[in-house]
């Protein structure tokens, strides 16, 4: 296929003129911009921290030795496998840990 000289998504146009360094120079973070059309409460409201909200219930890596014929039962039901572990577990806790 032959490649076009002329492609229309290349020109500039009034609707979405190309960007001057004074543009550049002058740009803002679009959540200030937010803030000043609809106010500073909802710019808070979309303002989040980095990664992944925390837990509240934070579970912990622990290595744990299985048999592996155990271990191969509870895989072959399936995705989470690691949780009907943990729930059998839970299950089967002392009742002075419950």
């Amino acid at each position: 296929m032959a490649k076009k000289n002329d492609d229309p998504a290349s020109r500039p146009d009034d609707v979405n003129p190309e960007w001057t360094l004074e543009a550049v120079r002058n740009a803002r973070p679009a959540l200030d911009v937010f803030s000043d059309v609809f106010g500073p409460v909802a710019a808070n409201s979309l303002k989040r921290g980095r990664g992944r909200p925390p837990k509240a219930n934070k579970k912990i890596n622990q290595t744990l030795r299985l048999d592996a014929d155990v271990l191969d039962a509870y895989r072959r039901h399936g995705q989470g496998w690691q949780a009907r572990i943990n729930q059998v577990l839970r299950d089967h806790m002392p009742d002075t840990l419950k």
